[in-house]
């Protein structure tokens, strides 16, 4: 019997090893996994059942029990994308012969805008750090570094020295699936990291190239959270206590590249986005700034 736990012990191994996805995405496909798991032990009644038992209607009924449950169509979709991706595994090791998940359907999830802020408040928030403090002062470089680059938050807290392209302002960042890019950051940037560093006691042209661009406690790599929960709190002081976090620099990065003439397939490259479809979500112009470019630019738009 094809033991489905055998196989997506297996499975996990192989996006981890060998597809090199993030921690965040292996904790989704565990999470989705095990609710599909469960779903079959009690659909087929017993608790060993086969991989082989699943069908299309099989998957059918489980993506409508979330739904029943209540999970959104957006997390239905995320469960339907895991068992798409794990069968698909199983086809290509000839553990079965049909992919049961290949013919269905995605569900509908809403699409919604990015929130993104202005570039006044941007300018607010990079002087709310405190510089008489070591905190601040880091602060300062990852909001800065965050809103330069647009780069993810699992990206920034994983930079090594060894990263920086120093004299031509570069930065080499892995993402998505151990994809490599290369990104330039700005003069901002570049003296708010600096100055960050040598505070810090780093010299650059003898730092070793495996010492983390931003540490915490204990001169250990930042943590995740830490960022997510400074990068917050300084948010709620330019936004009347709303609850944005570091995606919200990326997503303004995105947005006023485009207000100022970016190129969407450049734009496509920086964020490392693997198909235009996800970055086409960022021209989202608001009608007031539509309404500005077209009195600017077109022959009778006064």
């Amino acid at each position: 019997m094809a033991n489905p736990d055998i196989y997506i012990t297996d499975f996990k191994n192989y996006i981890e090893k060998e597809k090199g996805y993030s921690v965040h995405t292996l904790k989704s496909y565990n999470h989705d996994l095990n609710r599909f798991r469960s779903f079959m032990t009690s659909y087929m009644g017993k608790s060993i059942w086969s991989v082989k038992d699943v069908d299309k209607q099989t998957i059918r009924h489980f993506l409508g029990r979330e739904f029943e449950v209540g999970f959104a169509s957006k997390t239905v979709a995320r469960r339907l994308a895991t068992i798409k991706s794990f069968f698909k595994y199983l086809l290509s090791n000839n553990i079965i012969d049909v992919n049961p998940a290949a013919e269905v359907r995605t569900p509908k999830t809403p699409k919604s805008l990015p929130v993104f802020i202005s570039e006044k408040l941007i300018d607010e928030l990079m002087n709310i750090p405190d510089l008489g403090t070591m905190n601040g002062i880091r602060d300062k470089a990852i909001l800065e570094l965050f809103y330069s680059t647009g780069m993810r938050l699992s990206e920034l807290v994983q930079l090594n020295f060894g990263d920086f392209q120093f004299e031509q302002q570069l930065i080499r960042v892995l993402g998505k699936g151990q994809k490599e890019r290369l990104i330039p950051y700005g003069n901002r940037a570049k003296l708010s990291l600096e100055y960050y560093w040598q505070k810090r006691g780093i010299n650059l042209r003898t730092a070793e190239r495996t010492e983390p661009c931003f540490v915490g406690i204990k001169n250990r790599r930042i943590s995740i959270r830490t960022v997510q929960r400074r990068v917050k709190i300084y948010f709620q002081q330019v936004t009347d206590g709303l609850s944005l976090g570091p995606h919200t620099l990326r997503h303004s990065f995105a947005t006023h590249m485009l207000e100022r003439g970016a190129d969407i397939r450049a734009l496509k490259d920086l964020l490392g986005h693997s198909s235009l479809s996800s970055t086409q979500v960022y021209t989202h112009i608001q009608p007031e700034k539509m309404k500005e470019i077209y009195k600017q630019a077109h022959p009778h738009g006064d």
